[in-house]
């Protein structure tokens, strides 16, 4: 999410959602992680006013919950944008200039790293492995991996993308 942001209020149906996925999933040995995947599955990310409807159906804290849903990179408090930029991380890529292509494209996005554009075009991720070691650096685009990135072809790449002005 970016920050400054106020997240959406959940509606009722979706309060209602998230207790019945607790209900069916509760009595399993160590639920929360199924939690919220069912939740993030259904809803699109884990809404922050999730985490107390989470912990008090299962007796936990509010920062255990918190705890595990930020310590996981899989997990998100806001909904993705339309289309996913990710970042390979990994040393191959960082030895190839991959950290300046991250500068670039927080740069010119106007964005962090896990963060969405305002208009929610585009979500801003960073992994650690597209296996494109020997094109590094490389990203991925939605479900499309390219390599041997430049600024200037990440940028061509994202307004092929369409509605993604970097």
């Amino acid at each position: 999410m970016n920050p400054g942001a106020a997240p959406k209020p959940i509606t009722q149906a979706e309060r209602d959602e998230i207790l019945g996925i607790v209900t069916r999933h509760r009595d399993r040995p160590g639920p929360l992680i199924e939690i919220l995947h069912a939740v993030q599955d259904r809803l699109g990310c884990i809404p922050p006013e999730a985490v107390p409807l989470i912990a008090g159906a299962l007796n936990q804290s509010r920062a255990e919950v918190h705890g595990v849903v930020t310590f996981y990179h899989h997990f998100r408090t806001a909904p993705r944008g339309r289309h996913v930029l990710r970042l390979c991380r990994a040393e191959a890529c960082q030895s190839m200039r991959g950290r300046a292509l991250e500068q670039h494209a927080m740069r010119s996005l106007g964005i962090g790293l896990g963060e969405t554009t305002p208009d929610g075009g585009l979500t801003l991720e960073a992994v650690y492995c597209l296996g494109l070691c020997a094109c590094s650096p490389a990203a991925m685009i939605d479900d499309e991996v390219h390599g041997r990135l430049t600024p200037e072809r990440l940028d061509g790449l994202l307004r092929e993308t369409g509605g993604v002005k970097p």
